[in-house]
């Protein structure tokens, strides 16, 4: 996930929005809380909708390699084909302009993909192993 840059959280406590770091969006993508960095509460991702959205940002982490590998083949073909006589001078750079158009253009939908604000909620908290044993006792004192 650390390739999904420009992903922030809004904490609903104390509705502050600030940039997610590696570990925060490791917790969220295996659906673990994390502390607030500015009210330290914990904090997690309950949206169903926002979470497949989370997860689906791992498809987007290969776009610019691939692209990258993808936009110097091309290129590459196509100095070949020039070199051979296929296309002409004036072909080769049409093919060059149209496929480095192509790979901004898919960057560029990639890395607004990328930019999404995700709603934190604070975790209820769970009582504490030592009043859970007192209820249970105080419950088993009754019959």
């Amino acid at each position: 996930m650390t390739a999904a840059l420009g992903i922030k959280g809004q904490c609903a406590h104390c509705d502050i929005t600030f940039e997610l770091k590696p570990w925060q969006l490791n917790a969220i993508a295996i659906e673990e809380p994390f502390d607030c960095p500015y009210c330290h509460r914990e904090l997690e991702l309950r949206c169903p909708r926002q979470l497949r959205h989370f997860k689906s940002l791992e498809y987007w982490a290969l776009v610019r390699p691939s692209m990258v590998t993808f936009t110097c083949v091309v290129l590459i073909v196509a100095l070949v084909a020039e070199w051979v006589g296929l296309i002409s001078v004036i072909g080769q750079f049409n093919i060059s302009l149209v496929v480095l158009l192509v790979h901004f253009m898919v960057l560029r939908y990639a890395r607004h993909r990328q930019r999404i604000t995700l709603n934190l909620h604070a975790v209820e908290p769970t009582l504490p192993i030592e009043q859970l044993t007192r209820i249970a006792c105080a419950r088993l004192g009754q019959r």
